[in-house]
């Protein structure tokens, strides 16, 4: 589950829907499958984890190419894509509550999101 702390809700619907199926109908579920299953293992040593330092820069010989052919090699679709992946798959997690926002480091702003587990999240409606 995804919790906003911005806006002090819980997230029940993917941001930016029709781009991700877009981009997700060019990846066979194996390769998206694996994807999952590598996110889950990393996500799962941290209690935080920001989207764009989890894969690194270059995806070649990675599970995370596929992404990037998925979107026509564009670099910027490509880590768009892989935001949306790793939203779309805590929100769908049920086992733990993860906060998220936006964020600075030394005075800049992360570009990416930031998720961190809730230890004692607010009640759902």
């Amino acid at each position: 589950m995804l919790y906003s702390v911005d806006s002090g809700q819980y997230v029940m619907r993917l941001p930016h829907q029709a781009d991700y199926d877009r981009w997700r109908q060019n990846i066979l579920d194996k390769d998206y499958q694996d994807i999952e299953n590598a996110l889950r293992a990393r996500i799962n040593q941290s209690e935080i984890n920001t989207a764009g330092w989890i894969h690194g820069h270059d995806w070649t010989g990675t599970v995370y190419e596929p992404i990037y052919e998925a979107c026509g090699k564009n670099v910027t679709q490509a880590g768009m894509f892989f935001g949306l992946i790793v939203f779309k798959l805590l929100m769908e997690r049920q086992d733990k509550t993860w906060g998220f926002g936006r964020y600075e480091k030394n005075g800049l702003q992360i570009a990416s999101m930031t998720y961190f587990e809730l230890k004692n999240p607010p009640k759902r409606d």
